[in-house]
């Protein structure tokens, strides 16, 4: 065999075992950043975790990491009375920074986005109704809702860490109902709390399966001891 094959063939083990090794460390990472996410409370179950940079360990010996992803289908929030599921959560993490001994990160930019069903979304609208009202999709932007047998439509949307259900309107017939139903559909709101530090809603839009909620994260959100 000549010395160029033999040398090639060194170089090729030799550089499997470092991207093995490169996987191995990535993996760890992984491990550590979803329990960093718990202990810290930053999230109240492990998300999974995705670091893209590649190779990692170059990134973790800078001390930085280009993108890291966290998403989680157990993520909960709360109008401070009932608690509902955000399912399909993710968080997109940016520009990310060891600290503390490679204990916690420091996240410069960030979004995330999940959605939540609307059944759960009606436990939250009901308790400020003060009584059943059951939402479902009516198109862009917009619910509906079945009162004393007539549909009603109104819109969804959030104005700052809100989500805003108004714009019930009855129609034809339905209007002899809004001497009894008029409180019911007067404008409700509530606040999303026990949110993970840094993120804060950003959009509310109805879709067919759920209410997508968007998210910013403040730059500078720390995560872990």
């Amino acid at each position: 065999m000549h010395g160029s094959v033999k040398l090639l063939i060194g170089l090729g083990v030799v550089g499997g075992l470092l991207v093995g090794a490169d996987r191995i460390a990535v993996g760890v990472a992984e491990d550590q950043a979803a329990d960093a996410a718990v202990s810290s409370g930053w999230m109240t179950s492990r998300p999974d975790v995705e670091i893209d940079d590649f190779p990692f360990l170059t990134s973790a010996l800078s001390g930085e990491l280009d993108k890291v992803v966290m998403s989680s289908d157990g993520m909960t929030v709360t109008d401070g009375k009932e608690t509902v599921t955000v399912h399909s959560f993710r968080a997109n993490m940016s520009d990310v920074k060891f600290t503390d001994s490679y204990r916690g990160v420091t996240v410069g930019r960030g979004d995330g986005q999940g959605v939540i069903s609307y059944q759960d979304l009606s436990k939250f609208v009901a308790g400020a109704a003060g009584g059943q009202i059951a939402l479902e999709y009516a198109g862009p932007g917009r619910v509906k809702t079945s009162v004393l047998g007539a549909t009603v439509e109104g819109k969804l949307h959030s104005e700052g860490n809100e989500v805003v259900v108004d714009g019930f309107e009855l129609g034809g017939l339905a209007t002899k109902l809004k001497p009894v139903v008029g409180d019911l559909l007067k404008p409700r709101r509530f606040a999303l709390t026990g949110l993970p530090t840094g993120l804060s809603l950003s959009e509310a839009a109805p879709e067919p399966d759920g209410v997508r909620l968007r998210f910013t994260l403040a730059p500078g959100t720390t995560l872990g001891h």
